[in-house]
């Protein structure tokens, strides 16, 4: 698995001032479908801190419900990450996107692997390419670290990281057993998949753009996971979803996390949950930076519908083994939902 060697954008912004954009880098599709832009298209708002509360409404749990079944997405709060891990993932990332791109190059992708900074599913010389970089590094388990990759700089970047790995891992390992109960499942059969499960860490950089209209930050997709929160770094908004043939615009709260479901989460509850597609485009005037944290069951599962919900009804996807899943999504280019589709039965 290995994405193709581009320039960076942010370099390549720094040298012309962005005014131009570059035919690669073209993409007239990313103003026709049209976006919403009314209040009634806000994804819904979780307060984490209730779902956990055993004394609770069953109201939270039944919303949490809904925003899975209804939306794919929403923003949780009283997520009980402390502010300074939040605050200090901020920072670093902030930090390494303002060193010299030689210091960046340090950390550079190379052939054969996807840690590092570089940019993603680029598979063909003449591919369309997002107007972004990217530094993504693989973070749970332990074995899949490759420290290579991980940035010394800006200090304590590292220490960092590895804190903000472990908060969001536990926010997903509380809130797997709620999900299944929502499902009328047993908790191990989600959090029985999640032991040992992998995590992968992208943060994104998205430059200006004087014609933001005919670029796309990220190409329309669905992701391939269980859970991806994704934290906004600075105040500039860019995550648009799908929903009935619009863009919806995500408005995150402060220091909140916006959670969707992915692909394999469709695929274990045979489409009772769905996963959504989302794009990011980018702003005229100033740089959009965001951190998504990408949640998937152990390498040792087996990606498919859970026996407990087809014990009724017919199977809509294959099953397959997980590193397979995993190579296949990552070997092509981001297309939608096309991914998915190549699972259905």
């Amino acid at each position: 698995m290995e994405s193709l060697p581009v320039p960076s954008v942010q370099a390549m912004v720094a040298a012309t001032g962005g005014a131009e954009v570059p035919s690669r880098y073209h993409r007239p599709e990313a103003s026709q479908d049209p976006v919403a832009n009314d209040i009634e298209a806000e994804i819904p708002v979780i307060d984490f801190q209730r779902l956990l509360d055993p004394d609770a409404c069953p109201e939270d749990s039944a919303r949490l419900h809904r925003a899975c079944q209804d939306w794919g997405f929403f923003q949780l709060i009283n997520h009980g990450v402390p502010s300074d891990v939040i605050k200090g993932m901020k920072a670093s990332i902030e930090g390494f996107f303002q060193l010299p791109p030689e210091t960046k190059k340090k950390v550079a992708q190379e052939r054969g692997q996807l840690d590092g900074y570089g940019h993603l599913f680029v598979v063909s010389e003449d591919q369309k390419l997002d107007w972004s970089d990217v530094l993504y590094l693989n973070t749970r388990p332990p074995y899949r670290k490759n420290l290579r990759f991980w940035p010394d700089k800006p200090d304590n970047f590292r220490l960092t990281l590895e804190k903000y790995s472990a908060a969001t891992m536990n926010i997903v390992e509380r809130l797997l057993p709620i999900i299944a109960k929502n499902l009328e499942l047993q908790p191990e059969a989600l959090t029985d998949k999640f032991i040992g499960g992998i995590q992968s860490i992208r943060m994104n950089y998205y430059p200006a753009c004087a014609k933001a209209e005919n670029v796309v930050g990220l190409a329309p997709h669905s992701d391939a996971g269980f859970l991806t929160l994704v934290l906004q770094v600075n105040q500039v908004q860019g995550l648009q979803i799908r929903r009935n043939g619009t863009w919806v615009p995500v408005k995150p709260l402060d220091s909140a996390f916006v959670v969707n479901l992915g692909d394999t989460f469709e695929i274990f509850t045979n489409g009772r949950y769905k996963s959504i597609e989302h794009r990011a485009v980018v702003n005229t005037e100033k740089e959009r930076l965001s951190i998504a944290a990408f949640h998937g069951p152990n390498m040792h599962a087996k990606i498919g519908p859970l026996k407990e919900i087809v014990a009724h009804e017919v199977e809509a996807y294959k099953t397959v083994d997980h590193e397979n899943f995993r190579r296949l999504f990552l070997s092509g280019k981001l297309v939608g939902k096309s991914f998915l589709e190549q699972m259905k039965l």
